[in-house]
């Protein structure tokens, strides 16, 4: 009688352990075995950039004249975006989206920073004071070493961590959704920034 009892005890507990076991022996085996099972849809509307690519600490000097600190591309999460040419209608409608989707974090919007690269000849100052106050604008003949980091140069937008890193690449016709989307997931993921 108690080897009986001790028999099914065993193979009670052999049970559980296939039970809680297999279905992670059989994840690993998807994933690290030789099918490298990757699921085909995502959530993420940019475009990924692996491995992440830290940004260089400079301090540049703002079009006010001032200078940023050396770390500015820190502590935030930052939204960049690199002009190219004269600041016209594509231009202004990335900065326009830009400060949207901002505003549309509502209280999570304090932990995130607007950066525009610009030409020598970009955007008049007066516009951007007027419609874009809280805007970080460096010239891009001083950000070079920024510049060359950027995966689709000039005319993409991006999304750099706060620990410096650049991680996430919008190409120039992707709707302002998708960037809100993703950042609302970001924000809400992060402990940092």
């Amino acid at each position: 009688m108690r080897e009986r009892r001790n028999s099914r005890s065993r193979r009670l507990l052999i049970g559980l352990a296939v039970l809680f076991f297999a279905p992670l022996a059989l994840s690993f085996y998807l994933y690290y075995g030789h099918s490298r099972f990757q699921p085909s849809h995502h959530v993420n509307h940019g475009a990924l950039i692996e491995p992440v690519r830290p940004m260089p600490a400079l301090s540049l000097p703002l079009l006010g004249g001032a200078y940023t600190a050396a770390d500015f591309l820190q502590h935030k999460w930052t939204l960049l975006y690199a002009s190219r040419g004269d600041c016209r209608d594509i231009c202004r409608q990335k900065l326009y989206d830009t400060r949207q989707v901002r505003v549309a974090l509502d209280r999570d919007m304090g932990r995130v920073q607007r950066v525009l690269i610009a030409d020598a000849d970009c955007c008049e100052a007066q516009f951007l004071q007027r419609e874009q106050a809280d805007l970080i604008v460096v010239r891009a003949a001083d950000a070079a070493p920024l510049l060359a980091a950027l995966p689709q140069g000039a005319g993409a937008l991006y999304i750099i961590d706060p620990l410096g890193n650049l991680m996430m690449a919008y190409a120039p016709d992707a709707p302002a959704k998708g960037l809100l989307d993703d950042m609302k997931r970001l924000l809400k993921l992060s402990h940092v920034g």
